[in-house]
């Protein structure tokens, strides 16, 4: 557990933070971060209580980490963080630098609804180990999350972020699209690497890619369902919760699109579309801890008020991966 000396340090780290400007945290000697490569999205373990197994955490990351990832994304969408505490979220991210293999690349969520909470948030993510943040969209007041109060937003972020932050557009939860305009003015800031965009929407990638080119800023996919597309118009990797399944598989599909194998990339693509829909849009995280389960790791129970899946969609969801021939 996270003890008085870690907070005490966290509370000391927010207050360098706020006091230091940007060109002592970007990279702004050289290039900024790489974050080119394959990423899954760590579940959060519960047990039948509610509580964050982290033992099951544990034994999860120690099989993912036979995969040829980049690194790891945590707290992110699929980690269920809305539902947990602060200190459960920073505790998630100490557990995971902790037991991930030491060459891998930590990318921690770190968004909070405001611009204050978010820097206190992204500075201690820093002190428990996390190498990027990953930032969503505050989208409560989404009516007023204009590009000119995003750009504030992001902005205030980086300015006082000890790590470099991933830009995050998850419209599917949000309701709100990062606004192309926004990523390109965003794209120039030191300590602003890149973007994970989940939308779905390759032409806007492909256009993100174009506006940025001068800038040294990297576009990641949101999903293994439009992945190989992705890399045509010029993405770098993907965050896909896929890969906490098929591993191996979505590395394959990288490997074939960076080395220019597209018959074969394409093959791969199509098998991985509905088993990737599955545990993504139509059955969300549930189907993603089920087929967890079915697969060798630990998916077990959501966090409330996340349900189970039904008996049917359970049927579903085994036959998008055994029409496909993964199960």
């Amino acid at each position: 557990m996270l003890g008085r000396g870690v907070w005490s340090s966290l509370r000391q780290g927010l207050s360098r933070g706020l006091s230091r400007k940007v060109g002592g945290w970007a990279s702004g000697e050289g290039r900024k971060m790489d974050i080119a490569g394959i990423y899954p999205p760590v579940t959060t373990p519960f047990t039948a209580t509610a509580e964050v197994d982290y033992g099951k955490l544990e034994e999860n990351l120690h099989k993912l980490g036979a995969f040829p990832f980049r690194g790891f994304v945590v707290q992110g969408s699929n980690g269920e963080f809305p539902f947990l505490t602060s200190i459960e979220r920073l505790e998630v991210v100490s557990r995971v630098r902790q037991a991930m293999p030491k060459d891998k690349l930590l990318l921690a969520g770190s968004g909070c609804e405001s611009t204050q909470a978010t820097v206190e948030m992204t500075v201690s993510m820093a002190q428990v180990g996390a190498d990027a943040a990953l930032v969503v969209t505050p989208c409560f007041y989404r009516g007023r999350m204009s590009s000119a109060a995003l750009i504030h937003h992001y902005t205030k972020v980086a300015d006082l972020s000890p790590i470099p932050v991933v830009l995050y557009s998850v419209p599917a939860n949000t309701g709100l699209d990062l606004p192309v305009d926004a990523v390109v003015t965003l794209s120039q800031h030191p300590n602003i690497v890149g973007i994970k965009d989940s939308g779905g929407d390759v032409t806007r990638m492909g256009l993100i890619v174009h506006k940025t080119g001068r800038q040294d800023f990297q576009v990641l996919a949101g999903s293994a369902g439009f992945l190989l597309a992705s890399y045509a118009v010029g993405a770098v990797g993907g965050v896909c919760a896929l890969a906490n399944v098929l591993g191996a598989q979505v590395c394959q599909l990288e490997r074939l699109c960076l080395t220019g194998q597209w018959e074969d990339a394409q093959k791969l693509q199509h098998r991985l579309i509905e088993p990737n829909t599955a545990v993504t849009r139509r059955f969300g995280i549930p189907g993603l801890k089920k087929t967890m389960d079915w697969f060798g790791y630990y998916g077990g129970p959501c966090r409330a008020p996340l349900q189970e899946l039904s008996p049917t969609d359970e049927e579903v969801l085994r036959m998008d991966f055994t029409s496909n021939g993964w199960l």
